[in-house]
């Protein structure tokens, strides 16, 4: 089961590079990014896309350790509970 959702995120990612890879060499125009009034030099869109598509991945492969700590006390509990609910009526 595991490497099927291996296989599923590895093959999701590689569409994505593929788009990124695509609409960058489509859109070769530099662009300007604003934020407030900082204004940043012109690079073309596929950096833009590439540089935010390369953080969101990092960001996300070191967040998502933290969000599994957090939520570890929790679910122990829960799965408790849900073994006493789903009770067969013909073992009883």
């Amino acid at each position: 089961m595991k490497t099927i959702a291996n296989l599923l995120i590895s093959v999701v990612l590689a569409i994505w590079v593929v788009a990124i890879a695509i609409i960058s060499v489509q859109n070769a125009t530099p662009v300007s990014l604003k934020f407030l009034t900082f204004q940043s030099v012109q690079i073309p869109v596929g950096l833009v896309l590439a540089f935010s598509a390369g953080a969101g991945v990092i960001g996300m492969a070191l967040l998502q350790p933290l969000w599994s700590l957090a939520g570890s006390g929790r679910n122990n509990s829960r799965l408790e509970d849900d073994a006493e609910f789903f009770v067969d009526d013909e073992d009883l």
